[in-house]
C-alpha cells in the first residue's frame, strides 16, 4: 500500500470467519485514515493527473490550482468540479477517449461506456492494471456484504458496454466465488433464468431491483415460488435507487427470503461499488480509501458537515486510466459517520441515494423524487410491482399521475381502497396526485433499468404553440 497506484497481492484472502477484508483500513479512526491513507493517495493521484492529463492541466491552470497546493482535504475542496457534459465535450474534441486517458493505448484492456440514450455516449478506456484494482476493490466490498468463496453469484444484467455486469463479474472472480454470468435481455432469457436458478441454486443475485421483481412475477406465473424454489441468501443491486428505498427493500427480502443490499455510483467512477452496503443493511458506506467521496453544497462546492444533505462528488484514488477528480454525479443524500454496527468507520448514507439529480422533477413548484412515490406505493399491500409516473399539463397547471396495478385477483373494492390509500399518503407528503389503477400486467416489464417517469409537458407546450 506504500506504492502508488497500490499493488495488491492476488493470492490474499481473509479467513472465512473474518468480517473484514482489511480490518486495519476498514476500522481505522476516520481522521487517521484521512491523514495517513486518503490524503497521500489523493496527492499522488493529483500529481499523476497533472503530469499525464492535458484535460486536467488546462482545467486546473485556468482555475489557478495545482496539486502541490493540497496539504489537506480541506485544500482539495478548492479544486473545480468535473461534469458529465465536460467529459462528453472533451471526448468529442479528442476522440475516442478524450484528453484524459493518461496511458498509452496499448495498456488499455477494456472499452466500456454509457449508452448515450440522453446525449453523446461516454467511452471508457480502462487499463488492465485498473481492471485488476477494480476487481480487488469490488471483492473487498462484496466480502463486506457477506459474500464468500463458496457462493455462486448469479449475474442477471446485460453484458454490454454497461459497467455493472462486468464490475460484479471481476469482483466475484477476485473474491474467489463461483461466477454465474447469465446475463439478461435476450427473448426468453428470463424463463431460462428461472429454470437455471432452480437447477444450479445460486446463492447470490446481482442485477437491478426492477429485474428481480419482474423475475419473481414471471416465476409465479410459471408456478415457481421465488421464496421456496430459489436459494438466494444475498441479493445486491445497482443501476436504480430501489434497493435503498425501505419498502422496496422489504418487498425484495420478503419475496426471496434473502438480504437486499444497495450499491453503486456511476460508470465514470468504477470501482462503482465504493458506494456499497455491508451485511448490516443500514445504508451504503462510502469506502473512501478506494474512491474519495464527498457530499457537497453546490453553492460553495465545499463538503457539508456530517448529518447534512448534499450532492455526491467523487474522486479516484487508484486510477491510471481516465481518472475522475471531483466528478459531480449530483445524487442527493445525507451522510453520517461512525453509526454502523459492522464496526467500519466510513461515512454511511442511512437513507441511501434518495434523490437522483437526473430523475428529480418539479411539479407546481415542488421538488419531487420518484423514490418517495415508490416508497409509499410499495408500502401498501395489494399493489403490483410496476408503476409509472406521468406528468402532464392541462392548460397552465401541471398534473401528476401515478399509474399502478393491483395484484392479480384483487377484488374491485379492495383495489379502490388501496388506490385511495396511495392518493391520501402522497397528499400527506404535499403531492397532489391522481392515482389511476390499470389492469394487472398492463405496464411494460424490464430486464434492466425501469423507465418509470413520463414527462409529457413539452407535448402540451408544443400543441399550445402550434
Amino acid at each position: 500500500m506504500s506504492a502508488w497506484p497500490p499493488v495488491y497481492d492476488p493470492d490474499y484472502y481473509p479467513t472465512p470467519d473474518e468480517p473484514y477484508w482489511n480490518r486495519a483500513l476498514e476500522t481505522m479512526d476516520p481522521q487517521e485514515r484521512e491523514e495517513t491513507v486518503i490524503l497521500p493517495k489523493l496527492r499522488a493521484q493529483l500529481e499523476y493527473c497533472y503530469a499525464h492529463s492535458p484535460f486536467y492541466q488546462r482545467k486546473w491552470d485556468a482555475a489557478g490550482v495545482h496539486p502541490g497546493d493540497v496539504k489537506s482535504l480541506t485544500d482539495f475542496e478548492g479544486f473545480p468540479l468535473v461534469t458529465k457534459d465536460e467529459i462528453r465535450a472533451d471526448q468529442a474534441a479528442h476522440p475516442p477517449f478524450g484528453s484524459n486517458v493518461c496511458v498509452d493505448p496499448i495498456r488499455l484492456g477494456r472499452v466500456l461506456g454509457t449508452s448515450g440514450t440522453t446525449g453523446r455516449p461516454t467511452a471508457f478506456g480502462v487499463s488492465r492494471d485498473d481492471m485488476t484494482r477494480i476487481a480487488n476493490a469490488h471483492a473487498r466490498i462484496m466480502w463486506g456484504m457477506g459474500i464468500r468463496r463458496e457462493d455462486i453469484v448469479f449475474i442477471g444484467s446485460f453484458f454490454s458496454l454497461y459497467w455493472g455486469s462486468w464490475g460484479a463479474l471481476v469482483g466475484t472472480e477476485r473474491l474467489g466465488a463461483t461466477a454465474f454470468p447469465f446475463g439478461a435481455g435476450v427473448p426468453g432469457q428470463t424463463e431460462r433464468a428461472i429454470e437455471w436458478m432452480q437447477m444450479v441454486k445460486p446463492t447470490v443475485f446481482y442485477g437491478t431491483p426492477s429485474y428481480s421483481l419482474y423475475l419473481a412475477e414471471r416465476a409465479r406465473e410459471l408456478g415457481v415460488d421465488p421464496l421456496r424454489d430459489f436459494n438466494f441468501r444475498v441479493m445486491f443491486f445497482s443501476g436504480e435507487p430501489g434497493a435503498g428505498v425501505p419498502s422496496t427493500k422489504r418487498r425484495i427480502e420478503e419475496t426471496f427470503g434473502a438480504v437486499c443490499l444497495d450499491s453503486g455510483s456511476t460508470g465514470e467512477m468504477s470501482p462503482w461499488m465504493s458506494n456499497g452496503e455491508c451485511a448490516e443493511r443500514r445504508g451504503m458506506h462510502f469506502w473512501q480509501d478506494l474512491v474519495y467521496s464527498e457530499l457537497v453544497d453546490l453553492k460553495t462546492n465545499r463538503r457539508v458537515p456530517y448529518g447534512s444533505e448534499g450532492v455526491t462528488v467523487y474522486t479516484h484514488l487508484e486510477r491510471d486510466s481516465q481518472p475522475m477528480i471531483r466528478f459531480l454525479a449530483g445524487d442527493i443524500s445525507r451522510w453520517e459517520i461512525g453509526t454502523c454496527a459492522c464496526g467500519r468507520t466510513y461515512p454511511t448514507l442511512p437513507r441511501g441515494i434518495y434523490g437522483r439529480a437526473d430523475d428529480m422533477f418539479v411539479v407546481r413548484g415542488e421538488n419531487v423524487y420518484p423514490s418517495a412515490i415508490e416508497d409509499e406505493l410499495r408500502a401498501i399491500p395489494g399493489f403490483g410491482d410496476e408503476y409509472r409516473i406521468v406528468i402532464t399539463r392541462e392548460r397552465t397547471m401541471d398534473e401528476l399521475i401515478v399509474q399502478a396495478e393491483p395484484l392479480p385477483g384483487l377484488e374491485a373494492g379492495e383495489a379502490a381502497r388501496i388506490q385511495k390509500a396511495l392518493a391520501d399518503r402522497l397528499k400527506a407528503k404535499g403531492l397532489r396526485t391522481v392515482v389511476r389503477m390499470l389492469a394487472p400486467g398492463s405496464l411494460a416489464r424490464t430486464e434492466f433499468k425501469a423507465k418509470r417517469i413520463l414527462d409529457q409537458r413539452d407535448l402540451y407546450d408544443e400543441l399550445a404553440q402550434g
